[in-house]
């Protein structure tokens, strides 16, 4: 449906994720900056869907992945 492909992560727990929703798509952006400055990894970086959703995903220092997603332009 995207065109791109995905594969199985290495370094990371992937075994469950989180999933944060956050008010607007500047705030997923915005959160997305935030963890990196705070110790997180980049998984993927803030992308609008061909949904409509604004999503991302993260690694936090431990290796479990978190997703931050909005389905609010403002």
């Amino acid at each position: 449906m995207t065109g791109r492909r995905f594969g199985y992560l290495k370094g990371v727990n992937a075994h469950i994720e989180m999933a944060l929703y956050v008010d607007a798509f500047e705030e997923v952006d915005k959160e997305y900056i935030n963890a990196l400055e705070n110790g997180a990894a980049s998984i993927f970086p803030p992308t609008l869907e061909p949904w409509g959703q604004r999503i991302c995903f993260i690694a936090d220092p431990g290796g479990n992945v978190i997703e931050i997603g909005s389905w609010n332009k403002k």
